[in-house]
This record gives structure tokens, C-alpha cells and sequence, in this order.
């Protein structure tokens, strides 16, 4: 069974879509947030879990946030996300 992933969104991010072009090529089901249906109060609380995070996308895997499309990119190349995902 593969962890949860969120991926918290905006609509014309590339890479956002490079983010979900790679989880789909891994077979990997995510739950998709947009920022803009966020309330003040959710996008507080989201700063909270990322350490003031301002770029998307923004990516948990579980409960731990990534970072972005670099950073998911990178755990890939490395060898690194199959077994997070995995957890």
C-alpha cells in the first residue's frame, strides 16, 4: 500500500503539472488541493506545516512535506520516493 500524497496547487503552474505528470508515470494516486480555494485561515495553518513555504507546488508525502517539483524530482532520481511511497 503507498503513502497519501497531497499536492496543493494553482491552475497554471508548470510545474505543478510536472509534479503530477511524474506521480501519474509512478502509478501514484494524490489528492489535489488549489490554493485558491484555500481560506485565510487553511493557507495559515499550510505556512505553519511548510516553514512559510511560498512557491508551488507543495507536496506531502504522508505528513512530511517535500517541497516542490525540484524537490520530488530529485527524491525520484535518487532512487528515494519509491521507497517513501511505499511507507
Amino acid at each position: 500500500m503507498t503513502v497519501e500524497v497531497t499536492l496543493y496547487s494553482t491552475p497554471v503552474c508548470p510545474y505543478c503539472n510536472n509534479a503530477k505528470q511524474l506521480l501519474t508515470s509512478k502509478g501514484v494516486e494524490y489528492t489535489e488541493i488549489g490554493m485558491m480555494s484555500l481560506s485565510g485561515e487553511e493557507r495559515a495553518e499550510l505556512m505553519k506545516k511548510t516553514n512559510n513555504y511560498r512557491t508551488v507546488p507543495q507536496i506531502f508525502i504522508g505528513d512530511t512535506f517535500i517541497g516542490g517539483f525540484d524537490d520530488l524530482n530529485k527524491l525520484n532520481q535518487e532512487g528515494k520516493l519509491d521507497d517513501m511511497l511505499a511507507n
